[in-house]
């Protein structure tokens, strides 16, 4: 390998790791429903084998006032699941865009949860993942029942496939976050690789 190519594979690795927006790369996958199912039924999954078993100092520790935990994290999934994807499906189904969802409330989990444990809040999750998740495939649901719509309280019209294409986005934004949370215990342990970690300087 010669300098010139050992310098365009640096370019490329800061690029697609260092760089916090990375240029993309390939053709964007097109919803799927099957792949959808599949991912959303992983996220409890990653969720338990980040967080279970690990001490206070990983898991009840956030990243300075008004910002969440990892326990935060998983009981605000846990009230999505309640309160949130398939109940404003239900909705859609029901009453297309003639009645608003119920507004979601993104800090709920404080209240909600208080005095629950970790293992508690992981298997509650994971429950209400597999029941939700048997709910749509026992809908069948046909590509016309996917352009069903609807109406978020803030973002206006929607539709039934923009909710569960909005539910696993959910579950990646929140399992970056956990990571992230995690990440910056080690922020100041790293030293000076926090020039190649730009996931402790989100």
């Amino acid at each position: 390998m010669d300098r010139d190519d050992r310098k365009r594979l640096e370019q490329t690795y800061r690029a697609s790791v260092c760089h916090p927006i990375a240029k993309r790369r390939g053709p964007p996958v097109n919803f799927d429903l099957p792949e959808t199912i599949d991912i959303l039924g992983r996220t409890p999954g990653v969720v338990n084998a980040l967080l279970r078993g690990t001490s206070e100092s990983w898991h009840a520790v956030n990243e300075g006032p008004d910002t969440w935990n990892a326990f935060d994290v998983v009981g605000h999934l846990i009230y999505g699941e309640e309160t949130d994807w398939v109940p404003r499906a239900r909705i859609i189904f029901e009453h297309g865009e003639t009645r608003p969802f119920e507004p979601f409330d993104r800090f709920a989990q404080f209240n909600r949860f208080a005095g629950w444990s970790l293992d508690e809040v992981l298997e509650r999750f994971a429950e209400l993942r597999r029941v939700n998740l048997q709910i749509v495939l026992d809908w069948h649901l046909s590509e016309a029942q996917l352009t069903l719509p609807g109406r978020h309280p803030e973002l206006g019209p929607v539709n039934l496939r923009q909710l569960l294409a909005a539910w696993v986005v959910h579950d990646l934004n929140h399992i970056a976050q956990i990571a992230r949370v995690m990440a910056k215990q080690y922020k100041e342990d790293v030293g000076a690789w926090q020039a190649y970690l730009p996931i402790l300087n989100g």
